[in-house]
């Protein structure tokens, strides 16, 4: 009888170490009920699930990430603003022909203030990937963030009006949520569905889709996960392109070994945030290719968009 009870206590806390089929648990950071979302496959059989995101964003002068910190305080820092326009101006649109050329969906998590301060560039890009879903992120990434220590009603304010710009500059209400400089708060979950978001980015820890309890209906986590970003990576862990082409293709080409080896498993699913500041310069287009191709060989491997996912998981968007 002991070793009975001991047994069934140790499969007790197997059981509670993953999610396991619409297991209900409470979100860590908003306190709401939360519900895995199991998918045995996706179309046509395959198990991995991956997402490109690219951040298409504005910063303002003298506003935005560092290529040399060091350099900073200096007036003007033709450095730093140069590292920042050229990721606008060359990096955006050498990732849509990129894309584009390889014939692969991307997804576009962008300011709301990018296609009407750089209104030909935007109409550059978009040619090039006319058909990707867009993510609303923000108004801009570094003046008009999400005013979270202002309550509810202003978030929803604040993200009612990036949806209102995006809308009225490309035509599409967008249905997908990515916090500006991945800055949200607990209240930004339920505002956002509030406001009419179905899915958001800024669950991070994860490797299925799970559904969040927010009102007036629950919001879909889609697993962005930050050591896959290009951008932190960069900055942060000083790590080039070439080691980005490394991490993706040992990242995802793991998730679909595991599918092989336990087909009965449910699905994975990544989304892959990447910035023109890295994979839009030419080496960085250079090892984005390289990806893409090495995924393209991968049988289990589904190099998809962020709204494709939802809708075979079910999703009405």
């Amino acid at each position: 009888m002991r070793t009975t009870a001991v047994l069934l206590s140790v499969l007790g806390l197997l059981t509670g170490a993953a999610p396991s089929f619409g297991q209900t648990t409470m979100d860590w950071i908003t306190n709401a009920p939360r519900e895995a979302m199991p998918i045995k496959a996706w179309p046509d059989g395959k198990k991995v699930a991956v997402c490109f995101v690219l951040y298409v964003e504005v910063w303002g002068k003298g506003q935005g990430p560092n290529f040399r910190p060091d350099m900073a305080a200096r007036n003007p820092d033709v450095v730093d603003e140069a590292f920042r326009q050229y990721a606008i101006e060359w990096g955006v649109p050498r990732v849509g022909r990129l894309f584009g050329d390889q014939g692969v969906p991307l997804s576009i998590a962008l300011n709301a203030q990018f296609p009407e301060q750089h209104p030909e560039i935007w109409k550059q890009f978009r040619a090039s990937v006319p058909k990707a879903s867009i993510v609303a992120h923000g108004i801009n990434n570094s003046t008009e963030m999400l005013p979270l220590d202002k309550g509810m009603e202003a978030q929803k304010a604040y993200i009612r009006r990036t949806l209102d710009m995006i809308e009225k500059s490309t035509g599409v209400r967008s249905a997908g949520w990515s916090s500006p400089s991945v800055y949200p708060n607990a209240d930004t979950f339920a505002a956002t569905a509030a406001e009419g978001i179905r899915y958001t980015l800024d669950g991070m820890d994860s490797d299925i889709l799970s559904r969040l309890g927010t009102k007036p209906r629950p919001l879909v986590l889609l697993p962005y996960p930050p050591t896959v970003v290009d951008m932190g990576q960069y900055l942060s862990r000083f790590k080039e392109a070439s080691d980005l082409e490394r991490l993706w293709i040992d990242y995802v080409g793991e998730l679909a070994r595991e599918a092989a080896a336990h087909p009965d498993r449910e699905a994975t699913v990544v989304a892959i945030g990447i910035h023109p500041f890295v994979v839009g310069t030419p080496a960085g287009a250079a090892a984005m290719r390289r990806v893409l191709e090495s995924f393209k060989k991968m049988n289990l491997v589904w190099i998809t968009d962020v709204e494709a996912v939802l809708k075979a998981a079910g999703e009405t968007l």
